[in-house]
């Protein structure tokens, strides 16, 4: 990363660095209780699993039954990860299915995800089957349901992102055009228990969103599929026709896969029995941060990302005009007192992208709006957002941080500041003010952290 200009900076990047180290899913894992993972079985362990931290998890289960003294003769698996996520394991392969920064699935990922199913296929009562699902699961685990095809999918998350779908919806549509989504890896596994390891990066821990749902029972609902694919224009537009068409069979057969509760604890038709453990989640990098800023002397406070935020507030503009005015009430009670003050917050935004969009992320938008909604930046007010995956759209930046001297050099030329604004074109605009967050991959994924610092 560059060189921090000034203290402010010095102090931000403390704080972020603390959030992410906070979910680090092989310490995690480490300080876990003994008991996460239930009586060690006679038989076999398969790991299976996918995301962002799905190697670091997979590390930290190997070192888990390492300690417990399993026999690494009995211990077998494989996770799919991006490419600059991975790490070599002793038992457990980790294998890259996609590209850096490009959130959708590939052919390696319905390959990897096919030989997960088969292993799990191939267990016994005796046998413990372990699945990691942790952030960017979703399109890093795939399989495509009869008579669609990979393209349907991608064809279908692309435009429903840049229209500004919110993780929630996207999932819902996943798991409604997907054969191990909606507790599908589950229903393939054979083993007599299957225990979960989540790091959650969806505001509120919803299991049946978390990676679109894997190991959740939840109904597909084809209706609420159909309904968001008409809202965002999808089938209008003609997108994925084979998926439309199997979506109203499915509601005309009155068809919701599958039937049984969706409780994080359950028992497939085959017998297995499923429970669901959260090891992290954005509260947890939140409260890093938080901690982080207190010890540097601010006093902070701490907002907790709500999951029903209303979608027209958690739009990157919203996001960015709120913390701008919000930074400035701040730096005002910081100057008069001489308290420095901060405020540490998660969340996610949403971005809807114009059709001649540039290069960008939903955290360097919304910087980038913060400081257009400024009118004067103050000298000591700092505004920072970004993924704790380390990835923010598909660039290489995890996000963006404004301080005096950023905000000087985009307001030089607000008309520049206001088109780059407009076409989503924040990735060049901050890197020539020197305002992006590079942190490379994190090896992790809980959503989003914000900053604002304001110091005397």
């Amino acid at each position: 990363m560059m060189a921090l200009p000034n203290s402010l900076r010095a102090d931000a990047e403390r704080i972020w660095q603390a959030a992410i180290g906070a979910v680090d899913p092989q310490a995690l894992l480490a300080g876990a209780p003994a008991e996460l993972l239930g009586p060690l079985p006679a038989g076999r362990i398969v790991v299976v699993g996918a995301g962002k931290a799905a190697a670091g998890m997979a590390a930290g289960v190997e070192g888990l039954l390492a300690a417990a003294g399993f026999p690494a003769a009995r211990l077998s698996g494989l996770v799919s990860v991006p490419e600059g996520c991975g790490r070599k394991l002793a038992s457990i392969e980790v294998r890259h299915t996609r590209p850096a920064g490009v959130n959708l699935p590939t052919d390696r990922v319905v390959t990897a995800t096919a030989a997960m199913m088969e292993s799990l296929g191939r267990l016994g009562p005796d046998d413990l089957a372990i699945a990691l699902v942790t952030g960017g699961g979703s399109a890093l685990l795939a399989a495509p349901r009869d008579g669609l095809t990979l393209d349907d999918k991608i064809a279908v998350t692309r435009l429903l992102s840049a229209a500004g779908a919110s993780i929630g919806e996207l999932n819902t549509v996943r798991r409604a055009s997907s054969a191990v989504k909606a507790g599908g890896l589950a229903r393939a596994c054979t083993a007599g228990r299957l225990v979960v390891l989540v790091l959650s990066d969806v505001i509120g821990d919803p299991l049946d969103l978390i990676a679109s749902g894997p190991c959740m029972p939840t109904p597909a609902e084809p209706g609420v599929a159909l309904d968001l694919l008409e809202a965002y224009g999808a089938i209008a537009a003609g997108v994925a026709p084979r998926l439309v068409a199997s979506l109203r069979r499915d509601l005309a057969m009155a068809r919701s896969r599958p039937s049984a509760p969706a409780g994080p604890n359950w028992q497939t038709a085959a017998g297995c029995c499923v429970s669901h453990r959260i090891v992290g989640n954005n509260d947890t990098a939140v409260e890093a941060a938080a901690a982080a800023a207190r010890d540097l002397g601010y006093e902070t406070v701490v907002r907790r990302a709500a999951p029903d935020t209303p979608a027209p507030l958690n739009h990157a503009a919203a996001i960015g005009l709120r913390l701008a005015v919000e930074g400035s009430e701040l730096s005002a009670r910081a100057t008069q007192d001489g308290r420095p003050r901060a405020v540490i917050e998660g969340g996610e935004a949403t971005v809807v992208i114009p059709a001649d969009h540039g290069r960008g992320g939903r955290n360097q938008q919304t910087v980038l709006a913060a400081v257009a909604a400024a009118a004067n930046w103050p000298a000591g007010l700092l505004v920072a957002s970004l993924g704790t995956d380390g990835e923010d759209g598909p660039t290489d930046a995890a996000g963006g941080v404004a301080d005096a001297p950023v905000a000087r050099t985009l307001g030089a030329d607000r008309a520049a500041l206001g088109w780059a604004l407009a076409r989503c074109d924040a990735l060049p605009a901050l890197e020539r003010a020197a305002g992006l967050v590079r942190t490379g991959p994190t090896g992790t994924n809980v959503a989003d952290v914000r900053i604002i610092l304001a110091r005397p």
